[in-house]
């Protein structure tokens, strides 16, 4: 708890006495709080050894790795194999901030001015040649280990240890402000590009509605149209929609490219995933109006997004709270 505290420190001292970002351009509110703002019931189910200990939401909530009673790991020699028991629940380790603000941060409720960098100004156009609405938003990525900070479960071997950090600024990457450059990284896009792969995305899009996510559309985000172009344009001209989106995009890219692994997947290990399994993830709306369920990535808002975006309170900053399955192998 101390470290991340002193880390968070850090960051906004940094961040608050940078050159030509001297006052603040959003109204960001009270900083992200892990004990009241983090929706606990999302941890549930809890599984050991095959049995559920504690139910929880049906949310995702499909057969894991630990649906059974024994498990077994590699170990290095002379043990070679270890034996032990699965245990699976559903871990608050990171968040997202969409934001149309660029350098605002509610989740440490702070907004910064700052020099416009490769076009960091969010926006909203309306083409009528295609009757398309395109909202752009900001994007930021934190790892956020909620058990660790609040020296929960500190010494148990299934809970990530790491510290608080921010790992993605969209202000300062080219590539989340331009769909072409985007394109260098992610040459997949091209073949999701068309009408046929994007009306496919309504069988995800209804499976979501019943609480599932449709892991073989990888390129779906249900309601929230398509992962892919992976930058902030989104064709969406609900904000609260748009802003799921990009922070499905933001978990997308981060699997993407190895910066993040799937926890769970394997009893033994984080396996790295470019191409995510989206039903171990949920997804929790923690500010500027703290929901108290979570629901698969792009569901409709229309389930869930009533009265979450209100006028002159949220200015369409939103941090997500990300939840991913754990499971491991207990000795």
């Amino acid at each position: 708890m101390k470290k991340a505290f002193i880390a968070l420190v850090l960051l906004m001292t940094i961040i608050t006495n940078a050159p030509s970002i001297a006052h603040a351009v959003c109204q960001s509110g009270l900083p992200l709080n892990p004990i009241t703002d983090v929706c606990w019931e999302c941890v549930f189910p809890i599984e050991f050894a095959g049995i559920t200990l504690i139910e929880g939401p049906f949310v995702n909530n499909l057969p894991s790795a630990a649906d059974v009673p024994i498990c077994e790991c590699p170990f290095p020699p002379p043990i070679f194999v270890r034996i032990g028991l699965p245990l699976s629940m559903w871990e608050p380790a990171r968040f997202a901030e969409t934001v149309r603000d660029p350098f605002c941060f509610p989740s440490l409720g702070i907004g910064l001015e700052s020099p416009t960098i490769f076009g960091a100004g969010s926006t909203d156009q309306s083409y009528e040649a295609t009757k398309t609405y395109l909202t752009f938003v900001q994007a930021h990525w934190f790892i956020f280990p909620v058990w660790t900070m609040l020296e929960l479960l500190s010494d148990f071997a299934c809970i990530e240890t790491s510290g608080f950090d921010i790992t993605f600024l969209s202000e300062v990457d080219p590539l989340w402000n331009n769909d072409l450059l985007s394109f260098i990284v992610s040459p997949e896009s091209l073949l999701f590009a068309n009408q046929v792969a994007q009306e496919a995305c309504m069988v995800d899009s209804a499976s979501t509605i019943g609480g599932y996510s449709s892991d073989p559309m990888f390129w779906c985000n249900a309601s929230g149209n398509s992962i892919y172009p992976i930058t902030g344009n989104v064709v969406e001209s609900d904000a609260l929609q748009a802003s799921n989106t990009a922070a499905a995009r933001m978990q997308f890219w981060m699997l993407r490219n190895i910066s993040e692994c799937d926890t769970g997947i394997s009893l033994c290990l984080c396996v790295p995933t470019p191409i995510w399994v989206k039903h171990n993830y949920r997804v929790q709306l923690a500010k500027p109006i703290r929901d108290f369920t979570c629901y698969p990535f792009g569901q409709t808002t229309l389930l869930w997004g009533e009265a979450m975006n209100p006028p002159f309170v949220s200015q369409e900053n939103f941090v997500w709270m990300v939840f991913r399955r754990r499971t491991c192998c207990v000795f």
